[in-house]
């Protein structure tokens, strides 16, 4: 295939530019193959050359714009310049630099709109430090919902999924305390969110009949109304409800008997009733090989699952398996 004929790079994000994102960004290109799609990074190029040559890492960065970046790739780090500075300091979160991080997400969104690039990967932000710069979004997620309303003009509910070969979990409430659980859950929510995993496992995964496993909310699944009724009230109608429109759905089932192997075999997708129900088993069966997906939004984004690790950015430490996997998977999924 040549050049000409490839199809556009990915976008790929700074993330919080004091974490390990910049490191991650030039372990990705010195990890690039001949099968794996070319990306761009919208990021400081002075800073990331000043960090590989820190870490005695050979990129050479080249400042392009995305139509150029498939022709530089495998001898370059192609780079869209960011027009706020980066120049963090390794492992010290600043808001100063959130303009920065704030530039480089809806730029990518934006290269995607025009489509100068074919999906959207994201380094990991520091919600924190955005926060104390005035971010008004719980998350990333819920930033690019936004995004996708707001330049796609239309409806878009993200849906968080991590996904690795071994396991994927949707979580049907997100970026909240888990004492707002009970109260933001319902059978309304249940079921968008399970159209919205099942509809997206088909049109971007190839399956043509997803099979979801739900999850309760409370220990045994509520044992029958012992231990809660949010089983009985909200979990078990939506159930019912989604069976009824013939997707493969079963459940609620009890948390603590859905991850082991022989029962992961039973399903595709597991949604599970709140953040750490589905991300602590998905975290410790696929650390390394773990990606952020984020369903129902009209582009396809991907990230690593893991966060800033400010502890260890800068110390050439960095592991870049999991955007690499980010990557891989979203060349996969992009049309």
């Amino acid at each position: 295939m040549s050049d000409r004929d490839a199809p556009s790079p990915l976008a790929l994000t700074l993330g919080d530019p004091a974490g390990v994102g910049p490191e991650l960004i030039l372990r990705a290109w010195l990890a690039r193959n001949a099968s794996e799609a070319a990306f761009f990074a919208i990021a400081d190029p002075r800073a990331l050359d000043a960090l590989a040559r820190r870490l005695g890492l050979a990129v050479p960065i080249i400042e392009v714009e995305p139509a150029g970046a498939g022709a530089v790739f495998k001898r370059a780090l192609p780079v869209a310049p960011l027009a706020q500075r980066a120049d963090a300091r390794s492992g010290v979160a600043d808001p100063a630099y959130a303009p920065a991080v704030l530039e480089s997400i809806e730029r990518a969104v934006a290269y995607v709109k025009s489509g100068e690039a074919r999906a959207l990967v994201t380094n990991p932000i520091a919600k924190a430090t955005l926060y104390a710069a005035g971010f008004k979004y719980p998350g990333h997620t819920e930033f690019l919902g936004a995004l996708a309303r707001r330049d796609w003009r239309g409806a878009a509910q993200p849906v968080m999924m991590i996904w690795s070969p071994t396991l994927a979990v949707a979580p049907v409430t997100i970026h909240i305390a888990l004492s707002e659980v009970p109260r933001q859950l319902t059978q309304a929510l249940i079921v968008s969110t399970a159209r919205i995993v099942a509809a997206d496992m088909t049109r971007r995964f190839g399956l043509a009949h997803p099979r979801l496993a739900v999850a309760g909310l409370n220990p045994h699944a509520g044992e029958g109304g012992a231990m809660g009724r949010e089983e009985i009230e909200i979990i078990a109608p939506a159930v019912e409800a989604l069976r009824a429109e013939g997707l493969e759905v079963v459940g609620p089932l009890p948390a603590d008997t859905m991850f082991h192997a022989a029962a992961r075999a039973r399903y595709d997708v597991a949604l599970t009733m709140y953040h750490d129900q589905g991300l602590i088993p998905a975290k410790t069966l696929a650390f390394d090989s773990g990606v952020n997906v984020t369903l129902g939004l009209p582009f396809v984004r991907t990230s690593p699952d893991h966060g800033v690790a400010f502890d260890i950015a800068g110390k050439g430490v960095a592991n870049p398996a999991s955007l690499i996997a980010a990557l891989d998977l979203a060349a996969r999924l992009a049309p």
